[in-house]
């Protein structure tokens, strides 16, 4: 992965999408004096069966807030698009460029937009429009003439951005080696205890499935733990 950098800003549509395999990668980064921020399209409201919306939201907001400190992230934004039915289109990548202005980043890091999972899986709708509506918003960040609503507000253009990394690709090109941090990794997904019970797992199986990755990863690029990019250059 590119090491000539100074500012990230991950933008995915739910807790927990992060520390489901990228988080490891991002503590390497804190670890190395890079700032990392987090946007998320939702507060992950829709995501546990058991509990309706309006218990999860706050619930699920503050599980990710500790998440993120758990590997050094201590900037976390929500914009409150609905979670189960984000829906690609100009307010997601109206909201999504105001970010990218707002922060400034180098490199971008999405969640895989693809249809699907490596090994086939279909993916879901959220991800995929939070992941396409990111990758058009990196280029609307940089025109003037997009959103002007955006220059009355003091956010000037951003034509910074270098790299967008997806995680979980099914195409993945690059590599970060998390070897150091994993432990990390394991707890950032810890942090999301209603989450994990409201899915029927325990920290054993999250730590097992973040293992699993992070081997299969590493097998491919060099045989260490890592966490694996599809990097896309702009």
């Amino acid at each position: 992965m590119p090491e000539d950098w100074q500012r990230a800003l991950a933008v995915v549509a739910h807790p927990d999408d992060m520390e489901y395999g990228a988080s490891g990668a991002v503590a390497r980064w804190t670890d190395e004096g890079r700032e990392v921020a987090y946007l998320l399209a939702t507060r992950g409201e829709a995501g546990i069966d058991g509990m309706s919306p309006e218990e999860a939201a706050p619930i699920r907001e503050q599980e990710q807030i500790a998440s993120a400190a758990a590997v050094g992230v201590e900037r976390v934004e929500f914009l409150d698009h609905r979670d189960g039915v984000i829906e690609y289109g100009l307010r997601l990548r109206h909201d999504i460029t105001a970010a990218v202005r707002r922060h400034r980043p180098e490199l971008v890091v999405i969640t895989n937009h693809r249809d699907t999972w490596p090994g086939g899986a279909l993916n879901m709708a959220d991800h995929r429009h939070t992941g396409l509506a990111t990758l058009d918003a990196v280029r609307d960040a940089g025109n003037r003439w997009v959103f002007q609503d955006l220059l009355a507000e003091g956010l000037e253009p951003w034509q910074g951005v270098r790299w967008v990394a997806v995680a979980a690709s099914p195409f993945p090109t690059h590599a970060v080696d998390i070897t150091t941090t994993f432990e990390r990794a394991v707890e950032s997904l810890h942090c999301h205890r209603a989450y994990l019970e409201g899915l029927g797992q325990t920290e054993d199986d999250a730590r097992r499935f973040l293992r699993e990755g992070a081997e299969l990863s590493g097998r491919r690029f060099g045989g260490v733990l890592a966490t694996d990019f599809e990097l896309l250059t702009l």
